[in-house]
């Protein structure tokens, strides 16, 4: 049974910092990459960051690039995105996704909430 588990969302203030955890299972988890999307209300899903599934290449958007940090340990079967310097903007859920080839895995998401 493949679970992605998001963890380590929260309110937080601007200028804060968060660390979010996807803990994987039920797939071979080196051989995807893997990604963290947002999704603030009314809006659409988009990409923050993808790491490769050595880890060696990774990908920004440009509205966090600099301030976000993707990370894995595939040991562990588990991606990060470390957040900092949080701004309102970043407020969203945020979804870890498996991907390789045609295939795409899902979280349930984790909430994060910039706000003062």
């Amino acid at each position: 049974q493949v679970q992605l588990v998001e963890s380590g969302g929260g309110l937080v203030q601007p200028g804060g910092s968060l660390r979010l955890s996807c803990a994987a299972s039920g797939f071979t988890f080196n051989s995807y990459d893997m990604r963290w999307y947002r999704q603030a209300p009314g809006h659409e899903r988009g990409l923050v960051a993808r790491i490769s599934s050595s880890g060696i290449s990774t990908m920004y958007a440009g509205s966090v690039k600099g301030r976000f940090t993707i990370s894995r340990d595939n040991a562990k079967k588990t991606v990060y995105l470390q957040m900092n310097s949080l701004k309102p903007e970043d407020t969203g859920a945020y979804y870890c996704n498996a991907h390789f080839l045609s295939v795409d895995y899902w979280g349930q998401g984790t909430q994060v909430t910039v706000s003062s």
